[in-house]
């Protein structure tokens, strides 16, 4: 269920790195959106699906509207999405909190610390499937859903290809005829709609509502699952599958008298590794890359050259 919402997360960011766009923004769009979406769901009552539907549309929405903030800053003032986003997950948590206290949109059950949005009527709730002693969020078959959706979207569409030319080239995309800083925007807008999607397991099939305790902290999970992925989907899932393995792990050393910081240490350590092992692996191809155009260009002058020697 943890490598769920951490797929979801890193198909986010992975959609910002395509771009050459660091969307560190994804823990506030993922908090704005399932808090609405739960303040909506709480409030009416569909049918199963339309009432699911809504709820997951609702999420997608508002995640992608506070995305979209971010990428008109970059756009229209020039400012970084580090700069912006940082900021708005600042606001979005003021936001979250300050809507969330009874007599708002929130609730306080007696005797009890915990604030929370009204529950969501049983029609808005997702099944679990039952697997080996546990049982698995069934909003893991969207997370599917969402890691294909990615691929066919970046490598079968325009707007992928756009997508990837403008974060290759800023100069060239233009050069070519894409509106550059419309994708700038649009992609921002869609890496904050599927952030927003992050927490609606959880919300669907665990907690049925939006709390104070609702978890959180998805923004660097969700950057550091893309760079150990690759951007790729299957290689995100791979990476989420691990992180959470040893973010479970890390409970397991607290029993045993171990401390579970070393776990963050060990992702730190992994990421860092990986990072630049990249960096490393494209230096080298460029200089093999520039070692082979300056022999072809060798080639190419020595050939005519003794040509010429010849017909003397």
């Amino acid at each position: 269920n943890i490598a769920s919402s951490y797929y979801i997360a890193g198909v986010a960011a992975a959609i910002g790195f395509k771009m050459l766009l660091f969307n560190i923004g994804i823990d506030g769009q993922y908090r704005m959106a399932v808090f609405f979406a739960a303040v909506v769901g709480g409030a009416v009552t569909l049918p199963p699906i339309l009432h699911v539907t809504l709820i997951i549309i609702v999420g997608a929405v508002v995640g992608g509207l506070w995305g979209s903030i971010a990428g008109y800053l970059k756009v229209k003032r020039g400012i970084s999405e580090v700069i912006s986003n940082i900021m708005l997950n600042v606001i979005a948590g003021g936001l979250v909190a300050f809507l969330l206290q009874p007599g708002r949109l929130g609730e306080q059950a007696d005797g009890s610390n915990n604030l929370n949005t009204p529950i969501l009527a049983t029609s808005g709730w997702m099944p679990t499937i039952k697997f080996l002693d546990g049982e698995i969020h069934s909003f893991l078959i969207v997370s599917v859903f969402i890691g294909i959706g990615y691929w066919v979207l970046l490598n079968k569409s325009v707007f992928g290809f756009n997508l990837r030319s403008t974060g290759m080239s800023f100069r060239a995309a233009r050069a070519g005829g894409v509106n550059a800083p419309r994708m700038i925007f649009v992609t921002m807008a869609l890496s904050g709609a599927i952030a927003g999607l992050t927490g609606m397991g959880t919300l669907l099939s665990e907690t049925h509502s939006y709390s104070i305790s609702f978890p959180s902290g998805y923004a660097l999970t969700g950057l550091a699952l893309a760079l150990l992925g690759r951007n790729h989907p299957v290689g995100i899932a791979f990476a989420a599958f691990f992180w959470a393995f040893l973010d479970r792990s890390a409970g397991v050393l607290d029993l045993n008298g171990v401390p579970r910081e070393i776990i963050t240490i060990m992702q730190g350590t992994i990421v860092l590794s990986i990072v630049v092992a990249y960096e490393l692996i494209k230096r080298i191809n460029q200089k093999q890359e520039q070692r082979l155009v300056g022999n072809a260009g060798i080639e190419q002058i020595s050939v005519p050259k003794a040509e010429s020697e010849k017909n003397a």
